[in-house]
């Protein structure tokens, strides 16, 4: 399948997220069909069937039983998940957190099995916790796996979208790092993590030598349009850009881009006690390098923080 070619029927899980929407509407500008599993399909086809020459090219539903065999798509883009930072990692959300990656996975799976006609490539998405927290260590797509929760969440992600592979799909792993967004748009980590700095009690977390491994959004879904046609993409894919700040760093470029101090610091006892096991994700560091991406000849839109700052500040 060629992305760029319009007239392409694409299935699309997490069609309404943060990057899911910003992919629906561009693989909608280019002339394609697009078709979405949402919990709300409904209001998610009103969203999107609003927006200028994509009326009648999408169509939604909420339950794997309603797509019938016969229904045919040239590729898969799995982005489905409930955000991970929100409530305490109590059992429960930690349930909740599989059932909205592993299970809507399952069930894609469970339809591709059946399908009559299959679709050439999944594009399924994941996290670079897949990695678990290793500090300065710099990881590539060849490291494995740790111990904790977030690794075992994207390890049981990862597993199910593999089981496409038996049906002849490429099955393309997303390794994503914190999302960035630009002025136009506050979603993502980006607005979360700088909103402390405008009222001047931005700072280090913890010691602040955790490593930031991040990527814009623009990136992301330029990657993603690659990976649906260009089939030298395949296994994992760290989607991350190539520099990787520590939190230390990432305070003090913020402080000087928005001329606001950083001298408050946050122990990371404070922020353990309050968030729990989820604390890690903002005191603990992963150095993510996109090796493959960049052997792939990639050229990042946003390779610098830098860069994706001037991006959000609108300079």
């Amino acid at each position: 399948m060629n992305a760029t070619e319009a007239g392409q029927h694409i299935l699309v899980t997490g069609g309404t997220g943060f990057i899911g929407a910003q992919l629906l509407k561009q693989l909608l500008a280019a002339g394609h069909r697009v078709s979405l599993f949402s919990r709300q399909p409904a209001a998610a086809m009103a969203k999107f069937n609003g927006t200028d020459g994509a009326k009648g090219k999408v169509s939604a539903f909420s339950n794997w039983s309603e797509l019938p065999d016969d229904a045919q798509f040239d590729a898969v883009v799995n982005l489905a998940g409930t955000p991970v930072v929100g409530p305490r990692w109590s059992a429960a959300r930690k349930q909740v957190l599989l059932d909205s990656r592993v299970g809507t996975t399952e069930g894609l799976v469970s339809w591709i099995a059946r399908a009559s006609v299959k679709p050439s490539v999944l594009v399924n998405g994941s996290a670079i916790g897949y990695y678990g927290c290793r500090g300065d260590e710099a990881l590539d797509e060849s490291a494995p796996p740790q111990d904790e929760f977030m690794s075992e969440l994207c390890q049981k992600w990862e597993a199910a979208a593999l089981k496409a592979e038996d049906f002849g799909l490429r099955v393309v792993r997303l390794r994503l790092g914190l999302v960035f967004c630009s002025h136009d748009d506050k979603g993502g980590a980006l607005p979360k993590l700088i909103a402390p700095y405008y009222f001047g009690v931005g700072g280090k977390m913890g010691d602040g030598q955790q490593v930031m491994s991040w990527v814009h959004r623009d990136d992301v879904i330029a990657v993603i349009l690659r990976a649906l046609h260009d089939s030298s993409l395949s296994g994992a894919v760290n989607m991350t850009a190539p520099e990787a700040p520590t939190q230390a760093q990432f305070a003090k470029a913020v402080g000087q881009a928005l001329h606001r101090p950083t001298f408050i610091a946050t122990p990371a006892c404070v922020i353990d006690t309050l968030a729990g096991e989820m604390g890690a994700l903002f005191t603990k560091g992963q150095r993510v390098v996109p090796k493959k991406l960049l052997d792939a000849g990639y050229v990042f839109k946003y390779p610098t923080l830098d860069s994706a700052l001037k991006a959000y500040l609108g300079k």
